[in-house]
Parts: structure tokens; C-alpha cells; sequence
């Protein structure tokens, strides 16, 4: 059966986040989820899998926390998952990610499409699907917000700054999808039940026989802290307190 992998990435809830007063960053409450933006994609590969007559393959690389993320990514759709477990997940950059990814995908038979958002909501770098791309030699489309299937030919429309463009390629292919390529439904009671019975492969790091030594390492995280100006237009009619408004924020570079 042809299979349609999507790949996804479990990350600290920025909910839980906290900013302290010298703008450090502390995630040691933070509990995890699966990327906001991997959701959508999760749904886009279903779809596509189903377009295809296959089935969808959750794929996820992480340490041994991401455990916890596999049955919400199966109450999603995918018949099946695969877990990539790997200490070294927690200090990689994205060629390690990509090359840890391409190589598990490389097990996975029959696969004629890999899905992945766009970006991972904790650091959007954007690199993931255009480096599994690079690792199988397959032809890359990256932000993606509509797919079609028709045989063995996808076109996708990719959203850029000033305009669409329109893209077909022959399968196998890696897409990066956007985030409004489709919806992303909260799984049903009977979804999450049915997660707990569906096959899970856990692939140890040693197993890829692969370099895990990242080319940039992340040194640490501060906050950010916005200094406003506090302008007021308080005097005057209310139609020029606008046109104020209006100049000072082009002034500024906002319109």
C-alpha cells in the first residue's frame, strides 16, 4: 500500500512559558504538544493519503518525552506511527533533524509523498522538508496551501508575498504546507480510543546509524521586550485623531 508521511515535531506549549525579570526563558513547567502548525499538516496528509488509495504515517524525531505526543498524532488520522527516539534530538539543528528523518523515512516502504508543515511553531526555521528533500533526492514544494492528487502527478499552489504560483511534479515529492491549507478538527472521543490500537515502530537513535552532531548549537533563549512610545491622540475631532494615527504609523513603517 502506498503510504503518505508527515512529520511532526513535539514542542514546549508556549502557554506554559514563562518570561522572568532578567528575560530568561523558562520552559521547565511547560508541558508538550504537537506543533500547532504540524497539525494542519497532519490533516493534509491525510486527505492526500486518501487521494492517493494509501494510508498516512505519523513520523516524529524527539527525545524519550515526544512518547507521550504518539497517540494524539494517531487519533489524527494516520494508521500508523514511527518514532524516532534520540537524546540528541534535544540539542539538534535542522540538518540533523532532516538527516535523522530522511534516514528513518528510507525504512518506511512505499512512501510516495512526505508532508511537513512549513515551519515548527517553537522556532519556524523552515528547513525540515527542503533538507529530507535534499537527503532523498526527492523534488521539494514549499509553502504549500493547496494540494490535488490525480494519478501520479501533484499540483500544488504555493502561496508567495505578491502573488500564487502554481507547481506540479511527478511523486515522490516533499511538500511544506501552510498552515491554512485545511483545517486541523479536534479528534472525537472513538479517534482517541482507536489511537491506542494502531502500530507504533520506535527506532532508536543508534539505529540510523547516523551523525548527530548539529552544525549550530542553540546557546540559550531570552525574552523580548517591546519599549512603546505611549503617543496618545487625544485632542481634536475624531476623523483627525485617525489621519494622526494613520501618519504616525506609517512614520513608523507599520502601513
Amino acid at each position: 500500500m502506498l503510504r503518505v508521511v508527515v512529520c511532526y515535531k513535539w514542542v514546549a506549549d508556549e502557554a506554559d512559558i514563562k518570561i522572568n525579570a532578567d528575560l530568561t526563558v523558562d520552559i521547565g513547567k511547560a508541558k508538550g504538544k504537537i506543533s500547532d502548525y504540524d497539525r494542519n499538516a497532519i490533516e493534509a496528509a491525510v486527505q492526500a493519503a486518501a487521494d492517493l488509495g494509501g494510508q498516512a504515517v505519523a513520523l516524529t524525531f524527539g527525545t524519550a518525552k515526544a512518547k507521550q505526543s504518539l497517540k494524539d498524532a494517531l487519533s489524527r488520522g494516520p494508521e500508523e506511527a514511527y518514532y524516532v527516539n534520540a537524546e540528541e534530538a534535544a540539542r539538534a539543528d535542522g540538518a540533523v533533524t532532516a538527516k535523522a528523518l530522511a534516514t528513518a523515512i528510507k525504512r518506511i516502504e512505499n512512501v510516495k509523498l512526505v508532508v511537513c508543515a512549513e515551519g515548527a511553531s517553537d522556532t519556524f526555521a523552515r528547513q525540515t522538508a527542503p533538507r529530507i528533500g535534499a537527503a532523498l533526492d526527492w523534488p521539494v514544494i514549499t509553502s504549500v496551501s493547496k494540494i490535488e492528487i490525480s494519478g501520479n502527478t501533484l499540483t500544488a499552489i504555493r502561496k508567495l508575498e505578491d502573488c500564487q504560483q502554481t507547481v506540479k511534479i511527478e511523486l515522490p515529492a516533499v511538500v511544506a504546507v501552510l498552515p491554512e491549507i485545511t483545517d486541523a478538527p479536534i479528534p472525537g472521543l472513538k479517534s482517541c480510543l482507536a489511537a491506542g490500537k494502531k502500530p507504533v515502530t520506535e527506532i532508536k537513535a543508534g539505529e540510523l546509524g547516523i551523525d548527530f552532531t548539529p552544525k549550530a548549537i542553540v546557546d540559550g533563549f531570552q525574552g523580548y521586550m517591546m519599549n512603546r512610545k505611549n503617543i496618545i491622540f487625544s485632542t481634536g475631532e475624531a476623523a483627525d485623531r485617525v489621519k494622526e494615527l494613520a501618519a504616525a504609523l506609517r512614520k513608523e513603517g507599520v502601513l
